[in-house]
């Protein structure tokens, strides 16, 4: 072989041997970036655990609240509609206790009128028929007959 040729191989072997340094450095450094990613992986996990524990308790105890809250609202309705209606009685208790009375002496006031109407009436028809009676005594007398 040739001088020139036995430099090219050397070259060309160089070549791969810093190649494979290369490639093992990058699959050592794959395996530390693999160790590394796992323990991020486990420490996350071990971080978030009870996170996830402590949103879950959150949130349970939220629905709890929020189911109470709805009972109290609900009970609160009813005391509410309870009241409401009670109020609608009471008030028909007392507009009938006061209109009572009242109507019963309007009654008795419309009875005490319509007497004196009648009177009033008889009054004045027994007017009208003296008047009557005056005038037809006043046509007797000019009568001749």
């Amino acid at each position: 072989m040739s001088p020139t040729g036995e430099l090219f191989l050397g070259i060309i072997a160089f070549a791969v041997l810093v190649m494979a340094f290369i490639q093992v450095g990058a699959i050592v450094a794959g395996f530390r970036l693999a160790k590394r990613v796992d323990q991020i992986a486990r420490q996350l996990d071990e971080d978030i655990k009870p996170l996830l524990a402590n949103l879950t308790a959150m949130s349970a105890e939220a629905a709890r609240a929020a189911a109470l809250a709805a009972r109290q609202v609900e009970r609160l309705d009813q005391v509410f509609g309870e009241m409401a209606a009670r109020v609608d009685e009471t008030l028909a208790v007392a507009q009938a206790f006061v209109t009572g009375p009242a109507r019963k002496g309007m009654a008795i006031v419309q009875g005490f009128k319509a007497v004196f109407d009648a009177f009033r009436g008889f009054r004045e028809s027994s007017r009208r028929r003296q008047a009557l009676r005056d005038t037809v005594d006043d046509d007797e007398s000019l009568f001749i007959g």
